[in-house]
Parts: structure tokens; C-alpha cells; sequence
């Protein structure tokens, strides 16, 4: 008995787990306007059971989005605590396996208001842990404002995918979508590496010119 409810245990786990993934997939390609009849041919299930595991259509949201947070969140922290050019190289090979991920992302934000927001506060939150976790490894260099510096590199990044996008729009086809994310990824990577390896200006001057002005850098506000 205890081994065909621990099967059991498992079959519904591996049921929700496909459901969700297939969410995230569908979500990304026609938006959050989809339905759950929809949702349940992908992973091939009633609408019904997506009911029984996750309540509503939102509970499955709500669920997606942590799922796809939690996957960005082990991307990155291994990312900028590793450091290493076989490792990034190694996510680089891998980056149409994320394809799913990027487009849920993207249908998120573009779709603005609350839960939009509230996915950007989520991703600020964990990208604070992960490079406070490269400074404890010694990869990143210390900033006077973490928060700051943590919101600023968020919307650098959602922002420039967001421009991406937008000038080579989603038509739908999947592996389209995934030769436009290698192309996004190729595009930007060498002067990212750059850019956060070298520094852009040649001297600190302008940094303590700045600090004659405003001597303590502007608090960390989590509210901003």
C-alpha cells in the first residue's frame, strides 16, 4: 500500500509538472488570454484536472511564474558564481532550451499591471541574492548600493530584451522565436563580457567628480 500511494505521489507530481510546463509554452506563444482546454491538450489532460491541481487558471499562473523564476534564479546564480568562459559558454550552446522561459517572460511584461510588477520585484529580489552570492565568491566587485546597482543591472536586461522583440516581433513559430533568442544572446554577448569585465570609462574620475557632489550614493530603497 505504501508503495502504490507513494506511486501515486509521484504520477501527480509528474501530472502537474507537465501541465505547468505546457502552460508556460502556451502562455508564451499566445498570451495569458489562452485557455485551459487549450493548457490541457498541450500536456493532455482535461481542463478539468488542471482545476484539481492548481484551483484556477490563476493558481496556474501563479505557479508558472515561480517555476520560471526559479529556473532564471539557478541560471543566474550559477552564472555569476562560476565566472568561468567554459561555463558560460556551456549556457551559451544550451540557450534555445530557454526559449519557453525568455517568452513567458516577455508576454509578462509586455502585458504591464500588477502581476507584470510583481514578476520584476521577484526577479530584483533573487538577482540581489545571486550577486551577493558572486561577491562571496569572489567574482563580483562590491558596489556602496547592491539594491541599487541590482535594479539597475534588472532593467537593463528586461529592458534591452523587451527592444529586441519588439523589432523582430513573435509570429508564433517556435523555432523562429529560438533562432531570434540565439540571435539576441550572439548579439549582445561579447560586449556585455566587456563591458562588465573592462569598465567602459578609462578612469574612476568621473565616479569621484560624482562624489564631490553626493558624497554618500543614494539609499537603497526596496519601494522604488
Amino acid at each position: 500500500m505504501a508503495a502504490e500511494t507513494e506511486l501515486a505521489s509521484q504520477d501527480e507530481g509528474g501530472t502537474r509538472s507537465r501541465i505547468r510546463d505546457a502552460a508556460v509554452r502556451r502562455f508564451g506563444r499566445d498570451g495569458f488570454g489562452a485557455g485551459l482546454r487549450a493548457i490541457g491538450a498541450d500536456a493532455g489532460v482535461t481542463a478539468g484536472l488542471i482545476i484539481h491541481h492548481f484551483g484556477s487558471k490563476g493558481g496556474l499562473r501563479r505557479a508558472c511564474d515561480e517555476h520560471v523564476l526559479e529556473l532564471l534564479r539557478s541560471a543566474k546564480e550559477e552564472a555569476v558564481t562560476d565566472g568561468s568562459t567554459a561555463s558560460m559558454m556551456a549556457r551559451m550552446a544550451e540557450v534555445e532550451e530557454f526559449a519557453p522561459v525568455v517568452r513567458y517572460l516577455l508576454r509578462s511584461f509586455q502585458g504591464g499591471g500588477e502581476l507584470a510588477a510583481a514578476m520584476a520585484e521577484h526577479m530584483i529580489a533573487d538577482a540581489e541574492t545571486y550577486l551577493a552570492a558572486g561577491e562571496a565568491a569572489g567574482v563580483i566587485r562590491p558596489s556602496r548600493a547592491p539594491a541599487a546597482r541590482t535594479r539597475y543591472l534588472a532593467y537593463q536586461n528586461i529592458g534591452s530584451m523587451l527592444v529586441w522583440f519588439t523589432l523582430h516581433p513573435d509570429d508564433g513559430d517556435d523555432a523562429r522565436f529560438a533562432a531570434s533568442l540565439r540571435a539576441y544572446v550572439e548579439t549582445i554577448a561579447f560586449p556585455a563580457v566587456e563591458l562588465f569585465t573592462q569598465g567602459l570609462f578609462s578612469d574612476r574620475s568621473m565616479l569621484d567628480d560624482y562624489l564631490m557632489y553626493v558624497p554618500d550614493p543614494p539609499p537603497d530603497d526596496d519601494s522604488a
